[in-house]
């Protein structure tokens, strides 16, 4: 029987039409009128989960629950390690009046690269671990017990699976957990996350008068809610970019100097990216901390949307009876979410004019950062995997965004984390003309061979 590399080298093809299946599902959770499209997707890899031969497949879920989908295969041996993967298979809404130079959810090979919605976050992933799964099976001698857990509403505030996740520890226990999802700064350079950051958000409102007023009768004597908003605003952060809220820094840790020296190993190819992807003239911050720790050993304060007064084609001279922000936090390991909420919503209140009334309402509590355990042997094994795979070692660096189950994971299950990503981070996920590299697409699914194999070869019960 060939192995598990013969066989996704013969049947490559075949998963590249398995992948364009998947994306052609439109699975976004955000909208409910996709639900059904959603429970199409899951049903979509249950039945091919079935098919590979992985066992005790169902779909759990409650009512308003976009599903959740499971399978193992627990043939290797209670010696053996058993290995659990997450991805999420739910997507971004879409519409060619984004952008898209095709129809979103119809892909499109040009050059090498397959583009729809989900193409890159995060069904090539979804698609990757799956037929690793298929080929160790195929092979007939897969070294490890697999467990995958596909979620079908990460897009949309992820609602229950940290639910499920603290109720189903013990049928979730894995000596690796792998979370497969985010990007790679460059088609050639893998790299291995070993941080990211948490997240919260929240909606501040500004009222002012009990209605919208004429702007030449009342402006000058009504403060404008709009201004007073800009005015609390611009008091959030200092000349260097430093949060100004009282306590924000208080728990975050410090960058050591071995950590400061692991970054900066990253900090060129973080400054190409930085130039080649953003546009911006130069960068911001706190000038005290390279453009890396910035975005990812750093915490953040964000303004995501302003909204107030009258924004629509042509002019109304309103002085608005009210003025919104919507913010959100990217929090460092031991931060709080909920002590910097209300940190921030105590200081708002400190610096809110009497002229105006203001409510700081949280949105989402998100989830707080994580940090990875670098010298794992979870960790070894996916840089033997990458190395092997991409011909180049992978660099460890931290990342500025936030996969909340990632906490959730290292918070409720015993078992050592590991990033695995295999996409391009220029794919443009979110945005329109998102795309995969087929051949990271490749590479990705003999990572996830790879990893396995080498886990078990160096496990120790």
């Amino acid at each position: 029987m060939s192995s598990a590399h013969e066989y996704a080298h013969a049947h490559a093809a075949r998963f590249e039409q398995q992948l364009n299946d998947l994306l052609r599902i439109p699975s976004v959770s955000t909208l409910p009128e996709h639900a059904a499209d959603v429970q199409r997707a899951a049903q979509w890899l249950a039945e091919d989960m079935r098919r590979i031969g992985l066992q005790n497949v169902q779909l759990p879920q409650q009512s308003g629950y976009l599903p959740l989908v499971y399978g193992e295969w627990l043939g290797a041996g209670e010696d053996a390690p058993t290995v659990l993967s997450y991805c999420h298979y739910d997507v971004q809404p879409a519409e060619m009046a984004d952008g898209w130079e095709s129809n979103p959810f119809e892909p499109v090979e040009r050059e090498g690269k397959v583009y729809a919605r989900g193409a890159v976050d995060s069904k090539s992933h979804v698609i990757a671990q799956l037929k690793a799964v298929e080929s160790l099976l195929a092979a007939g001698d897969c070294p490890v017990n697999l467990k995958l857990l596909f979620e079908g509403e990460e897009e949309s505030g992820s609602d229950h699976i940290f639910a499920y996740v603290a109720q189903h520890g013990a049928a979730l226990r894995a000596d690796a957990i792998v979370v497969s999802d985010g990007s790679l700064p460059a088609p050639d350079q893998p790299v291995l996350v070993y941080g990211l950051r948490g997240i919260i958000s929240m909606e501040l409102t500004v009222t002012g008068p009990q209605r919208d007023l004429h702007s030449g009768h009342y402006g000058g004597n009504v403060h404008n809610p709009i201004q007073a908003l800009a005015e609390m605003i611009a008091q959030l952060h200092d000349a260097n970019g430093t949060v100004t809220v009282p306590g924000f820094y208080e728990d975050v840790r410090a960058v050591s100097p071995e950590e400061h020296a692991l970054l900066n190993a990253n900090l060129a190819q973080a400054e190409q990216e930085w130039r080649k992807l953003t546009g911006a003239p130069q960068p911001w911050g706190e000038a005290e901390y390279t453009l890396l720790e910035r975005s990812s050993a750093r915490p953040t304060l964000e303004i995501n949307g302003i909204a107030g007064g009258f924004y629509g084609q042509g002019f109304k001279t309103v002085l608005p009876a009210k003025a919104t922000a919507k913010i959100s936090c990217r929090l460092v390991p031991d931060q709080d979410p909920q002590r910097i909420f209300e940190q921030v919503r105590d200081y708002l209140a400190q610096i809110a004019p009497p002229t105006v009334t203001i409510e700081l309402q949280l949105l989402e509590s998100g989830a707080p950062g994580v940090l990875f355990e670098r010298d794992s042997a979870a960790m070894r094994a996916a840089e033997v995997a990458y190395t092997r795979s991409w011909g180049k070692a992978p660099l460890f660096t931290r990342e500025g965004g936030s996969i909340p189950v990632a906490s959730s994971f290292q918070q409720q299950l015993d078992g050592e984390i590991v990033l695995m990503s295999f996409g391009y981070k220029g794919g443009g996920a979110h945005g329109p003309n998102e795309y995969v590299i087929l051949d990271m697409f490749h590479k990705g699914i003999a990572t996830a061979i790879t990893f396995c194999q080498e886990l078990a070869a160096t496990h120790r019960p």
